[in-house]
Parts: structure tokens; C-alpha cells; sequence
């Protein structure tokens, strides 16, 4: 056959070239064109050649063939045949391929497995004399064998075991020892390992600890702690190990690489959790006399938290056994020493040993209940008895800090699932003398003991954390203890205590809130007055401590009622307007945290808020009823807020409830064009802009609404409104109201009208014959809301903004709003539902940047005034685009960026800045053309002190702080020695945050030149 040759001839050259020829013979065979046997006796001559090479091809390419055809395609018997013919081959390198593809057909049976095995075995004793690139088939052949062959194998017993450790022993290439560590730990759980325990464990644990460390850009992505974990997984697999392991690791303890101690601690905790109690009982006392020193004389303290895991792991395991109090029972041999030396630790409270014997002690109680009451009959009542007998507060406190650990262990342990009631908590006992001591030291501590009183605080709220301890009552009086920090004491340095006690009161809601909403709530509403003036703000305090309660939904929803009717309260008799704008900022807060889609209460929330309060200041702007402080510009913001975020959660119906009757104030604002009330009548746009940007696009898209017949006119009106209104926000919101109608209201039939309201001739906005300083505003806020859509006409209206640059006595203006266009916004949002399409930010880029470029290369170029308006205009648009789109067109961007370091606009130089950092971090290729003209600006700006802002100054230095280390040395050492000149001056800049940045920038640059410690 000339396949065979043509194989031999091609597979060093080009081997996908040889593997299509194998599969076109492959293919002959399937359709019957030849034989196997013809393939078999095609390889005669070239698989008794002399030449190593060439029977290694020649087999090579036999399994090629095999590895080509169908699955099902051989016989067993013609399996069997090939096997036999590539076992008596296997030294000849291709053979194990061809193994390997026939281990892997669904007919390979167990007979054909053990061959295969036998031969690995036989053949492959001088294995790791061979390089790593023969060495890794056999691996694979290996672990395809153990995994799908797996009976067939182990019923070989010691053959098997014995063969394996031998094959792989001394394997040093990490992507084999992969393998190889799988493999063993399979014979470790699996096998009867009694008679060779002791030559598995040699086997794995002379590659204790491993050291490896991969190389830069490794391919194979074989990380230390890859290895590590295998190599732990196998040390663990078998209790055999334990009396080779344990001496062995315990002598590693006195390494001094804290890597290595960290490698045994978790090697440990491994052992542990898998050699059973029987084993661990055996060392537990051992385990503890080694590892106690690495907590009770801490040096590392991640060594000290490994170490508790493993002192802890010992105690879950003693736990799966006896756990009966009785002495002889393991975890309470374990734990008797422990408890002992801990004891004797924590009498002298203050000395740097009591804290980690509590930690011991903690760790060890979170491990069971019967560890936790082990341990609380141990020490619970010496701690109380040390607690009563220390002589200072700072030993008392000392005493605390351990109570509260273990009260903490109390806590967690109530969550491990136990069929066992014999472990009585030791609280129980000693509950009230708990009580009495955590109160006695919150309540009759000196004030100025505070962090005493704190850590008695947090002791009182655990034990009130802790399920099924304390009665109700006994609860309500801690929660009456935090209410009096909270609401009576007045200190200079109360924040902190009241904090803690405000926090208290949230994790004991989370399992008992009756007492807080019984006691609490009651007594901070007491404290809420009924009006307050402008200097009279203490409700803040109560209202912030009201706010942070409201975690869980039954407190929450009691608070929002009681606010409710407060605020009734506090309207009707009147006062500073701050007071209720603060209510409604807690109940923004409240309802904020909740899931309002679906909430049963939203219907409520609705009448009360929205349609409750939103119609008393409608009444009140129109006349109809009194003026409140809801009238306020302020409050009616926050109100608005509030509003927006009930009206998101709203159904369709309701929805379409909330667009009609904004519809109505709408048409009642257009009917009153002249304001019926001032400042008052026009307020009401406030609200009406909240309402509306609640809604989504399908409340306003029904039949032929108000808002479809007649949009026309209502924007004209608006924009009308915006141009002469005097009052900022008022104006601000119907700029809003403006936008949020042409992004929400339109649908996609409907184009023509946003686009008629720009660009129509002689109509629209951006008509030659209506363009004024008072519109520009409403032309930008109109042209965001169509561009975020990606309307039709978006590149006609961006070039007619961008017209407007070179215009006389508007561009300055126009030049500024395209910062607009790209910018986050309050109301425009997709939480909002506002209409915001991927790509909108990508289209004003690539539409807006190449016309700024080209004319500024162009006629702009020569005209100061324009060419500084382009400049600003681009500023504006490039600090709202991804780093992504920047890069791609950085060519383009960079001549503009240095144009822009010379304006004098502060925001604009900022920015500039800020993207001048991006790039040179991310693409330093492409400022190395330009870096000397670059650092010459920065400098410049970061030495201007009467020229430049704080903030400009300050990000100057950070980009040029950014090119060490980014751009080349080359590049950078011969400008090295003026730009350290340079930044001495600005170390006296007056700002101390600019004077440490230009300690660190010249620093980066000073060491330029000096050798990297990796070289």
C-alpha cells in the first residue's frame, strides 16, 4: 500500500498532512476497500527495518489508523489481535498510542486491560531514564486503564500496586505527577494497601513539601498548589499512613519557612478529616502538643489560623464518635489537656498568651455540641469566677473578649444538624449571672470607659442572639438598655457606643423582633417631635437609628406606618421643612432595601405615598388646599425620589393609572403658561418628572393617549417653560420631563415627532431662525434622549450639534453640552426604563471625533475661539467612552488630546488628563511617539499652582507617575534627568496630596536606571 509510505514520508515533515492520509485509510477500511489485515501486512517491511525510527513510524501510523475509525467499527477478536500485535510492540514508540485509542473502544474487555497492563509493567522499567515526551503517554495510558478498566486491574492485588509505585517512582515533570498522584490516591482508597502501606506513602510524600514553581507564560497552566493539593489529597487517602505520616509531618513543624509549616498544617487538617476516629484518637494528644505553640506564641498569623483549622478538624473528627461525657471517650481525652492548659493560660487575663487560648478554646467549641459543652463545663464558670475576682478594668475586659468568642462558638454550633439531646448547653446554668454581668458592665461602667462598654455590649447582644436562651422579657430588658444608650446618652464620644447599640438592636430583630418593635419603635417614635425649627435637628439621630432597624420586612413594614401618620403630624402643624424631607429620606432608605415587585404591601405603599401625598401638593401648587412643607422644592424632590421607586414596582394597570394622571398635570401646567401661583404653581414639575420617570415605555404606548395626539405641542410648551424659568431645579426638571418623553414616550412609529422637534424647518429647535442661548439646554437634553435610542435621524442631529461649534455666540455653549450627551443621569436610567441602546456611546464617538479631528487639522485650526470649542467638545465625549473605543482610534486621539492639555478650561484639562493615564497604561506604544511633547504639558500643568486646580495638578502627576515602568527605559532614561529636575519644584506645592504624589512620581522616575531584582 502506498499509504504506509507516504505516512512515513510525511509524518516528520508535516504531521497533519500524515494524519489525513491515516484517516484516508481509515476511511478505505470502513467502506470496505481493503482489509485490516491488508493494513497489518502493509507494514512488513518497515516494522522489522533495522532503524528504530522507521518501526516507529510504521506502528505510529497504525494508530493513527485505529484512532480514525468509528468506535464500533472493529470486532472484539480483531481488538484482541491488534492488542496483542502493539503489546509485543510497545517499545517501539507509537505503539502506546494505539493502545491508548483501543482501551478507549467500547469492546475492549477486562482480559485485553491486563495485557495491555502487563506490558506497561514489563517494558517500561527504565521509564524515567526516557524524556518526558514518552514518559507522558505511558501516564495517560495508565490513568485511561485505572479509570475505565479499573476491576480488571485491582484484581491483580499487590501485582498491580507494586508495578504502579515502580513505574512512577522519581517522576519529577509536573504535568506527569498530575497523573501520577491520581493514580496512586486511586490505589490508596481502593486497594488493599495493609502489606504496602508504608511503600505507597514513601512513594508520594518524598515529594513533601512541594517547591515547584512554574515557569512565566506556562501553557500548561499547572499551578504549586495544583500539585500541593493532589500531593495532600494522597498523604490523607489512607488511615495506613498514619504512623508514617504523622512523626513525619510534626517534624516538618520545626521548619522555618512559614510556606512549608503552612503546606504540614493543611496536610494535617487533611489527615484529620479522613483517617476516622479510631486512628486520630490514637495521636489526638500528640497533635495537640505540636501544634498549640504555633497559636499560643503566634508569629505568622495566617500560621495561627491554619493551625486552629487543624486543632479544630480533630475535634469534628473525635466528634463522628463517643462523644458521651464520660473520660475515656476520645473527644474528651482531646479535650482534657486542652481545657486544662487553656484554663491556666486565661488566669492571667492581660498577659499575650490569654487571647490565643481563647481562640483555641473558641475554634475547638465550634466543632460539635458535644465539643461546645465539653469546653462550657470546663471554663465557663472559672471565666465568671476570673471575671468577678480582676482587679482592673482592662482585665475584665480581657475576660470579655474571651466570653464573647465563646458565646460566638454557642451560636455557630446551634446551626450543626445533631440527633443527640444528651448535651445540655453549659449556658443554661449560668444565664443569669451572665445577664447580671453584661449589664453591670454596660450600665455602670464609667461613660468614659468606652471600649469596655462596647465589648460588654456586643457579650449582650450574643446572648441574645443565641436561640432558645433567654425569655422574651429578658430579651425586651437588653433592647431597653441599647434604646437608652441610643436616645438618653450625650457624649462628646457617644457615636461610637451608639452605633454598636444601634447595630445591637438590628441582629437581635433578625431573630426576635417583637421586643424591638414593642420597646423600640415606641420609644424612639416618643422621641420624634411633632414640628422642629431649622436648629433643632436631634430627630436625626432617632431617625437614623429607626432607619438602620428596618432589616427584616415585619419591622419594616411597622416603621414605614408609623412614619406615615408622624409625618401627617409634622405637616399639619408646620415648622422647618428639613424635618419632613427627613422622614421621607428614611422611608427612600427603608424601601430601598426591599424587593418592591410583588411586595403584598405595595399596594398600600401606593396610595399612601404617591397618590396621597402627590395629590396634596398638587392641590396645594394649584390653589385648591393649604400650602405644607411637601411644597418645599427640596422636600418635593425627595419626595419624587420616593415616588419613582414605588412606581418601578408598579403592574401595568397601575402603571398606566400613574401616566394618565401625569398626562392631566401636564395639560394643567400647558393651560397655565403664565403661572397661576409663581414659584409655587410651577413647582409641581418637580414631581410631575418623578412620576414620570417611574414608568415604563408601554404606559405611555396605549390607543391614542394624550401624550401620542398631541407630544407636539406639549414639548413646544415645555421648552418653552425651560427657556424663561428662573429657579434651577425647577428648570432642571423640565429639561427632564423633556427627555424622559422623547426617550420613553415615542414608539418607534412615532420617530418623525422627536426628529420634527429638532430639525423640522422654520419649527425646529435647531433651525437657524430659533437657535438662542436659552435653548441650548433643551436642544442637548432633547438630542441624549433621541441618541441614547439610536433614533433614525441620531447622525443628522449629532451634525447639526456639531455645527453649532464654530457658531459666533453659541458654540462656547454648544461645545459644553456634549458632555451631556454621554453622561450618567439621575432620570435617564435603565432602572428608569429609559431606552438605552449598546451602542449609542460608540456612535456619537465614531460620528463626532473624525469631524472634530478633521477640523482641526482644517479651517478650525486657525481660529482660537472654535478651535478651543472642538477641544472641549471632544473632552466631553471622550470621558464617558470605554477604554476599548478609545484604543481602537488612538491615532486619531492623541494629536487631540495634547491640543486639549493647552486650554484653560479646568474640567476639560482634568479630564484630558485622566484619559492620557488610560492610554499610556494600557497602549503605551502609542504615546512613545509623542512622550516628550506629553510630559512637557504635565509637568507644566502640575507646576502651575495659580493656573491649575488641586485636581488637575494632582492626576498630572499620577499619568506621568503611570509612564515608569509602561513605556520603555529607553525611551524614558534620556529625559529622566529634566523631569526629575522639573518635579523638585512641585514638592512645595501647597496641597500636601500633590506634594506626596510628587514624592512618588519622582522616586519612579529616579529609579529608572536602577536593575530590576528579577534580572
Amino acid at each position: 500500500m502506498s499509504d504506509v509510505r507516504d505516512y512515513l514520508l510525511t509524518v516528520e515533515r508535516d504531521k497533519e498532512g500524515a494524519l489525513a492520509i491515516a484517516q484516508t485509510s481509515a476511511t478505505k477500511l470502513s467502506n470496505k476497500e481493503i482489509t485490516l489485515i491488508d493494513i497489518v501486512q502493509s507494514l512488513g517491511e518497515y516494522i522489522n527495518d533495522e532503524d528504530a525510527t522507521i518501526r516507529s513510524r510504521a506502528v505510529r501510523y497504525l494508530s493513527d489508523v485505529i484512532g480514525c475509525l468509528p468506535p464500533n467499527f472493529l470486532t472484539r477478536q480483531q481488538i484482541q489481535v491488534l492488542n496483542q500485535f502493539l503489546c509485543d510492540r510497545i517499545q517501539d514508540g507509537g505503539a502506546i498510542g494505539g493502545l491508548s485509542k483501543l482501551a478507549n473502544l467500547p469492546r475492549f474487555n477486562k482480559e485485553m486491560a491486563v495485557m495491555t497492563f502487563r506490558a506497561l509493567i514489563q517494558d517500561f522499567q527504565d521509564l524515567q531514564l526516557r524524556p518526558q515526551t514518552q514518559r507522558m503517554p505511558v501516564y495517560e495510558l495508565l490513568n485511561t486503564l485505572m479509570f475505565k478498566h479499573r476491576e480488571a486491574i485491582r484484581g491483580l492485588g499487590d501485582e498491580s500496586l507494586v508495578g504502579i509505585v515502580d513505574l512512577v517512582s522519581s517522576e519529577k515533570d509536573p504535568r506527569n505527577l498530575m497523573m501520577v498522584f491520581s493514580a496512586l490516591k486511586v490505589i490508596m482508597v481502593e486497594w488493599n494497601i495493609s502489606k504496602h502501606a508504608e511503600t505507597l506513602f514513601d512513594a508520594v510524600f518524598c515529594y513533601f513539601p512541594i517547591t515547584f514553581r512554574p515557569p512565566p507564560d506556562d501553557p500548561y497552566g499547572i499551578t504549586a498548589q495544583d500539585l500541593k493539593t493532589r500531593l495532600r489529597d494522597c498523604i490523607a487517602a489512607s488511615r495506613s499512613f498514619a504512623p508514617f505520616a504523622f512523626p513525619q509531618l510534626i517534624d516538618k513543624l520545626d521548619s522555618t519557612s512559614p510556606n512549608v509549616k503552612k503546606d504540614v498544617l493543611q496536610a494535617l487538617t487533611a489527615c484529620a478529616s479522613n483517617y476516622g476516629v479510631l486512628t486520630i484518637s490514637n495521636y489526638s494528644i500528640t497533635l495537640w502538643d505540636s501544634l498549640k505553640y504555633e497559636v499560643i506564641n503566634v508569629q505568622e498569623e495566617d500560621l495561627a489560623e491554619e493551625a486552629l483549622v487543624t486543632l479544630r478538624e480533630i475535634a469534628v473528627c473525635l466528634s463522628s464518635g463517643p462523644t458521651e461525657s464520660d473520660i475515656s471517650a476520645p473527644l474528651s481525652q482531646y479535650l482534657k489537656p486542652v481545657t486544662k492548659e487553656c484554663n491556666e493560660y486565661l488566669q492571667n487575663p492581660q498577659q499575650k498568651q490569654a487571647k490565643p487560648a481563647g481562640q483555641i478554646l473558641a475554634s475547638l467549641a465550634t466543632a460539635s455540641p458535644a465539643a461546645f459543652a465539653n469546653i462550657g463545663k470546663s471554663v465557663l464558670p472559672s471565666l465568671l469566677t476570673l471575671y468577678h475576682g480582676a482587679e482592673s478594668i482592662a482585665s475584665q475586659r480581657a475576660v470579655l473578649e474571651v466570653l464573647i468568642s465563646l458565646l460566638e462558638s454557642a451560636k455557630t454550633v446551634q446551626s450543626i444538624p445533631t440527633t443527640s439531646a444528651l448535651h445540655e448547653s453549659p449556658l443554661n446554668a449560668l444565664k443569669e449571672r451572665l445577664i447580671e454581668i453584661t449589664s453591670q458592665a454596660l450600665m455602670s461602667t464609667p461613660k468614659e470607659e468606652l471600649s469596655f462598654r462596647v465589648t460588654a455590649l456586643r457579650s449582650m447582644v450574643l446572648i441574645c442572639s443565641i436561640r432558645k436562651f433567654l425569655q422574651e422579657n429578658e430579651v425586651g430588658m437588653v433592647v431597653q438598655y441599647l434604646d437608652e444608650i441610643i436616645l438618653k446618652e450625650d457624649y462628646s464620644y457617644r457615636d461610637t457606643l451608639k452605633n454598636e447599640a444601634i447595630q445591637g438592636l438590628v441582629e437581635i430583630s433578625r431573630t426576635r423582633p417583637t421586643p424591638v418593635m414593642d420597646i423600640t419603635f415606641p420609644a424612639f417614635m416618643a422621641k420624634l417631635p411633632d414640628s422642629a425649627t431649622q436648629d433643632d435637628q436631634e430627630y436625626l439621630t432617632v431617625l437614623e437609628g429607626l432607619a438602620r432597624l428596618s432589616v427584616e420586612k415585619a419591622t419594616s413594614d411597622t416603621l414605614i406606618r408609623r412614619l406615615l401618620s408622624r409625618l401627617d403630624i409634622v405637616l399639619k402643624n408646620g415648622g422647618s421643612s428639613d424635618y419632613p424631607r427627613s422622614i421621607l429620606q428614611t422611608l427612600y432608605y427603608i424601601l430601598s432595601r426591599r424587593e418592591l415587585v410583588g411586595d403584598p404591601d405595595l399596594g398600600r405603599y401606593y396610595d399612601r405615598i404617591v397618590t396621597d401625598l402627590s395629590r396634596r401638593v398638587i392641590s396645594a401648587s394649584s390653589g385648591d388646599s393649604d400650602v405644607t412643607a411637601l411644597n418645599e422644592m427640596s422636600v418635593l424632590q425627595t419626595l419624587g425620589r420616593l415616588c419613582t421607586l414605588i412606581i418601578r414596582a408598579l403592574d401595568d394597570s397601575k402603571q398606566k393609572e400613574v401616566a394618565n394622571w401625569v398626562e392631566t398635570i401636564l395639560d394643567m401646567s400647558k393651560q397655565n403658561d403664565n403661572n397661576t401661583s409663581g414659584v409655587l404653581g410651577r413647582s409641581r414639575s418637580i414631581l410631575t418628572v418623578y412620576l414620570t420617570a417611574g414608568l415604563r415605555c408601554n404606559a405611555f404606548m396605549v390607543q391614542d393617549s394624550y401624550i401620542d395626539t398631541h407630544l407636539y405641542e406639549l414639548l413646544t410648551n415645555l421648552t418653552n417653560k425651560a427657556s424663561t424659568e428662573s429657579e434651577p431645579l425647577i428648570r432642571q426638571s423640565i429639561l427632564w420631563q423633556i427627555a424622559l418623553l422623547l426617550n420613553k414616550s415615542i414608539a418607534q412609529s412615532q420617530f418623525s415627532t422627536g426628529t420634527d422637534f429638532l430639525l423640522k424647518s422654520s419649527t425646529g429647535l435647531l433651525d437657524d431662525g430659533n437657535l438662542s442661548l436659552q435653548t441650548i439646554p433643551t436642544i442637548f437634553w432633547a438630542s441624549k434622549a433621541l441618541i441614547l435610542r439610536l433614533a433614525p435621524s441620531a447622525n443628522e442631529i449629532l451634525t447639526h450639534l456639531l455645527n453649532l461649534l464654530a457658531h459666533s455666540t453659541l458654540g462656547s455653549a454648544a461645545a459644553r453640552g456634549f458632555a451631556l450627551l454621554l453622561a450618567p443621569d439621575e432620570m435617564l436610567t435603565k432602572e428608569n426604563f429609559a431606552v438605552i441602546r449598546l451602542l449609542s456611546k460608540q456612535r456619537v464617538f465614531n460620528t463626532c471625533i473624525p469631524f472634530i479631528a478633521s477640523r482641526l487639522q482644517g479651517s478650525a485650526a486657525s481660529d482660537t475661539a472654535v478651535k478651543t470649542n472642538y477641544l472641549i467638545a471632544a473632552s466631553g465625549i471622550l470621558r464617558h467612552v470605554s477604554t476599548t473605543v478609545l484604543l481602537d482610534q488612538i491615532d486619531l486621539l492623541l494629536p487631540l488630546l495634547l491640543q486639549s492639555l493647552d486650554v484653560t478650561d479646568q474640567e476639560v484639562k482634568w479630564a484630558t488628563i485622566q484619559t492620557l493615564a488610560v492610554v499610556a497604561h494600557e497602549s503605551p506604544v502609542a504615546v512613545e511617539g509623542h512622550v516628550k511633547s506629553l510630559i512637557r504639558r504635565l509637568i507644566k500643568a502640575a507646576e502651575d499652582v495659580a493656573g491649575n486646580t488641586p485636581k488637575v495638578r494632582l492626576n498630572a502627576l499620577r499619568c506621568l507617575h503611570v509612564f515608569p515602568g509602561k513605556i520603555k527605559q529607553s525611551t524614558l532614561l534620556p529625559l529622566r534627568r529634566p523631569v526629575t529636575k522639573d518635579l523638585m519644584a512641585v514638592l512645595d506645592d501647597p496641597k500636601r496630596s500633590v506634594r506626596k504624589e510628587a514624592v512618588d512620581c519622582r522616586a519612579a522616575w529616579m529609579a529608572l536606571d536602577e536593575p530590576n531584582e528579577d534580572d
